[in-house]
């Protein structure tokens, strides 16, 4: 290792995926090199056996774990190190974040006890929202759900900050960047800072994902708590299955959440999989239109994530009916939110 390098194991407990993957961080900018990953479908024990894959591939034990965490609330608004009381605050964040929070809490969990002594950093998806205006902000509720931390946070904010990094915010000008994947969203971009995001108080929000809905009518959950709306009205159990499990891409199709998936069975002739893909890129390509109103124009939209880089088929659709725009470039980017861990993580340790 060479004078000065920093090596990072980065963390990356998905909602589908866990992905840990081992850096060297050199002191100069943007000298990250990836030198062993490992990936697994589904969170299940994903930290613990990538934790004992790293020792059997024979790899140095890390100076710093950086882990990516969705939710950091109010108070965790940049890279931290991880300790008794942070652990605390995330565990209290679950409710916002029921797919993604344990996840990463389990990762750290894991390392803290395989790997005793090594400091421990999260990063969050939250911190780059944290631009965001106060009329962005603000949700439309009385003033004390606001000061109880009710308000729009925004998340994947580790990619849009790689994109931002990787494009340059001078060359992106107006963009709106769309996340595209299990999870999907869309940030509006102004000089490199949020200014708008379609999730808000938790990722379950903004637009159709693959199993979640994006917004809805609030009047809908209501709706559906009452008795007599296909049987007895749904508890907040059945509630939260319903928003995070059974529906979007799933729902609408009533096969499956996997974009790959759904436009096999399109082009095989199945009406459900290409009414999903459709209201998919429908309410994307709305989303994009409102943000360049936003934005006062649109200079680029970039596509990210495992659809958006994919999915040729899915941006050809987003794109088709938003030549009503002024020209703008379109800009197809693989994310890499573990090198944007790294960074922060080799960039924390060094400032101890």
């Amino acid at each position: 290792m060479s004078e000065g390098e920093v090596t990072v194991l980065c963390v990356n407990a998905g909602s589908s995926t866990v992905k840990v993957a081992l850096f060297t961080v050199g002191v100069e900018a943007g000298d990250e090199q990836e030198v062993w990953r490992w990936d697994q479908d589904g969170p299940g024990t994903g930290p613990i056996a990538a934790l004992a894959a790293l020792g059997q591939a024979g790899m140095p034990v890390p100076d710093v774990v950086g882990h990516r965490v969705v939710h950091g609330g109010t108070s965790l608004t940049g890279p931290t190190f991880v300790d008794d009381g942070v652990l605390d605050e995330l565990r209290a964040l679950i409710p916002l974040a029921p797919l993604h929070e344990p996840a990463a809490i389990a990762g750290i969990e894991a390392a803290q006890l395989q790997l005793a002594g090594v400091p421990q950093v999260a990063c969050f998806d939250t911190a780059f929202h944290r631009t965001l205006p106060e009329e962005a902000a603000h949700l439309p509720l009385p003033e004390r759900f606001w000061r109880d931390g009710v308000r729009r946070y925004g998340f994947h904010g580790l990619s849009y900050e790689y994109v931002v990094e990787h494009v340059g915010a001078e060359q992106l000008g107006r963009a709106v960047i769309a996340h595209l994947g299990n999870g999907a969203s869309l940030c509006a971009v102004r000089e490199g800072r949020s200014v708008d995001t379609t999730m808000g108080f938790t990722p379950t929000g903004g637009i159709v994902m693959g199993t979640r809905p994006g917004d809805l009518d609030p009047g809908i959950l209501v709706h559906l708590m009452s008795d007599g709306v296909g049987g007895p009205g749904l508890d907040r159990d059945a509630l939260d299955r319903l928003v995070n499990h059974e529906s979007g891409l799933l729902g609408l199709s009533g096969t499956s959440a996997d974009m790959r998936e759904l436009l096999a069975a399109r082009a095989a002739g199945d009406t459900s999989a290409d009414l999903a893909i459709r209201v998919f890129c429908r309410t994307i390509r709305k989303q994009v239109g409102a943000y360049a109103a936003v934005l006062g124009g649109l200079d680029t939209l970039v596509f990210t994530g495992g659809i958006g880089e994919h999915a040729t088929e899915v941006r050809d659709e987003i794109c088709t009916g938003l030549d009503f725009l002024e020209p703008f470039t379109v800009l197809v980017v693989a994310t890499d939110e573990d090198r944007m861990i790294a960074r922060h993580a080799a960039a924390l340790l060094r400032r101890r």
